[in-house]
């Protein structure tokens, strides 16, 4: 008579472990949590079924060793590629364009200048002024201000 404690983990077992976990990391916002211990999971019920993997214990650190490096080592680089359309452009990627006062500045003054349609806190780093309405080249970004100089002076 077999002992109730002393139950096998059978392949289909582990194949429904799978599916439990895929389906746990699909309704769940993009962690990728529960993924590599699906796949883990999976692997081991095919391993099971081919024969190759028949001890419950080389199939129980099987999962918690593949699912455990897969996890450290493929969850950064995935969520980095899945987010890639996330990313925004930097801030610092204006330094050079053209930017419009939208009040006059004299040199060293803050005044307002706007910079792809949005007004920005601008500063007057230039010898001479800045007039409302004139072009002027953005030379710095600190934090939300901008540093420009006028295109005159180029």
């Amino acid at each position: 008579m077999s002992n109730i404690l002393d139950l096998q983990m059978i392949w289909w077992y582990w194949i429904l472990l799978g599916l439990l976990l895929a389906a746990i990391e699909l309704a769940t916002p993009g962690g990728f949590f529960f993924m590599f211990f699906a796949v883990s999971a999976l692997l081991g019920g095919v391993l099971d079924v081919m024969g190759l993997l028949e001890a419950d214990t080389l199939q129980w650190g099987l999962f918690s060793v593949l699912s455990l490096v897969c996890l450290a080592f493929f969850r950064k680089p995935l969520l980095e590629r899945m987010n890639k359309n996330d990313r925004h452009e930097a801030v610092d990627s204006i330094v050079g364009e053209l930017a419009t006062a939208l009040s006059p500045m004299t040199p060293g003054q803050y005044g307002r200048a706007e910079v792809r349609g949005a007004a920005w806190t601008a500063r007057n780093v230039d010898t001479v002024p800045i007039d409302a309405g004139e072009r002027g080249r953005v030379m710095a970004v600190r934090g939300l201000e901008l540093d420009i100089q006028s295109e005159r002076s180029r």
